[in-house]
């Protein structure tokens, strides 16, 4: 009765030891895409940006327009006040109603408005490809470390194999040991060959951990989130037989990598807030109206007209004409006008300058990518050419070794040059079926809707 006590409190207390971790779910590509893009910080920093940009296009189209303001007033006077009705000086107490509507359109300002409005539609266009290029970074990050994982995952698993392998292996030669048919020396050497394999394993296991922490970061996961990775129902044998060339590649990148439009739209802004800030230093013409009336009364006047005679007819004023303004010599005025034109046009000769460095690390990347899609093609194949060769061989020397014509040495090599054969086919699998992702992202045609 008391053992079975014991063991029923020492049950409890392990599971009281043991962390809560919550059940693993599987983590599909697709899952791990739609997740990084809700979450992402940048993303959804420059998506709040955007709305800015589309505020400022807004204020400089309104910029064209004219002004007009509406003033009112109503005053009330104890002692002596001049009165406009009668255009004498009174002494008691005078109440005054006034309204005024005021308008002003510029007419003429050097073009400055117009490029205002030019410069931040560019600046719109320009935030929209930047937020389309952080789009697909971010696609970009997760494919490389999702394709991390997964090989992780594949070289865990034939690592793990390899040391069961082992072990039986040296269950077998301990038995062949102790029978006489073989050495101790084979013994000794088999059980460091199968503890050098536990360890691999251990150590694959450890990277897989750390890769699996760098996603959870991406994808601001809860660390204690577990999950698992699957392999992207993709045909390994269709991405390899995909034919591009190169040309095409360049005009296709041209036209829709993010990074590279942006720098131009970005040109273009600074060539038209260059433009603009040459409009202090031109003369200005703009039109003004103003439609003025008031009531006014004085206690005791027995001759006050009516509010309505006094504001349509008796004090209504009407002001109206144009203002020419022409700078000639303002001094400091006149300096700081000139040098914020000097300022943007140095600004634009450096975005000039960032546009044909945005234009040749599109072509950089264009050309990396084209040449490792190129060379996984071959490695993948060569790699399974490699697999066959390994395990004919591995099959071979084990017979061999088990009839006892070879030594443990060469079947060691064997199995060693058969994990090594395993290890470089999962790499180039794997790779080779990101390698349309790299490549999209490259030429900036990368879509999330294009992965499933």
């Amino acid at each position: 009765m008391n053992r079975a006590i014991l063991i029923v409190v020492t049950l409890g207390c392990i599971a009281i030891s043991e962390p809560a971790w919550p059940q693993k779910k599987v983590l599909t590509f697709q899952d791990a895409l739609q997740i990084a893009i809700k979450n992402s910080v940048l993303l959804n920093q420059q998506k709040n940006n955007l709305t800015l940009s589309e505020m400022q296009r807004t204020a400089s189209y309104a910029g064209l327009g004219p002004t007009l303001s509406v003033n009112g007033g109503a005053t009330k006077v104890n002692g002596n006040t001049f009165n406009q009705n009668t255009g004498e000086v009174v002494n008691g107490v005078f109440e005054q109603l006034s309204g005024s509507i005021n308008a002003n359109i510029n007419i003429f300002s050097g073009l400055s408005q117009f490029n205002q409005v030019k410069r931040s539609v560019n600046l719109l266009d320009a935030q929209s490809y930047y937020i389309n290029r952080t789009l697909q970074d971010v696609i970009n990050t997760v494919s490389i470390q999702y394709l991390t994982v997964l090989v992780d995952v594949e070289l865990l698993r034939i690592a793990q194999e390899n040391f069961d392998v082992l072990k039986k292996q040296l269950e077998q030669v301990r038995a062949q040991v102790e029978l006489g048919s073989r050495s101790p020396v084979d013994g000794y050497t088999q059980d460091s060959q199968t503890k050098a394999a536990e360890i691999r394993a251990l150590q694959a296991e450890i990277t897989l951990i750390t890769d699996k922490g760098s996603l959870t970061q991406t994808l601001l996961l809860e660390p204690t989130e577990q999950f698992d990775v699957a392999k992207p129902d993709w045909d390994v044998n269709m991405i390899g037989s995909r034919q591009i060339e190169l040309d095409v590649l360049f005009e296709a990148a041209l036209k829709n990598r993010g990074d590279y439009l942006r720098a131009k739209k970005s040109e273009q802004a600074a060539k038209y807030a260059m433009n603009a800030s040459r409009g202090g230093m031109m003369p200005t013409l703009s039109a003004f109206g103003t439609l003025y009336s008031a009531y006014n009364k004085a206690d005791g006047d027995p001759n006050v007209r009516p509010i309505g005679d006094q504001f349509r007819t008796d004090n209504l004023r009407k002001v109206y004409g144009l203002q020419l303004y022409i700078p000639v010599f303002g001094g400091n005025q006149n300096l700081q006008n000139r040098t914020a034109y000097v300022q943007q046009k140095v600004n634009y000769f450096n975005t000039q300058t960032l546009t044909k460095n945005a234009e040749i690390q599109v072509k950089t990347d264009v050309v990396r990518a084209y040449e490792n899609f190129n060379l996984y093609k071959k490695t993948y194949t060569v790699s399974l050419e490699q697999l066959i060769a390994a395990e004919m061989a591995f099959e071979l020397e084990r017979e061999r070794y088990n009839l006892g014509i070879t030594n443990l040495v060469d079947f060691t090599q064997a199995n060693r040059i058969l994990v090594q054969a395993q290890t470089d086919r999962a790499q180039a699998e794997y790779r080779l079926l990101f390698q349309k992702i790299l490549l999209d992202y490259a030429i900036g045609t990368l879509k999330p809707e294009d992965l499933d």
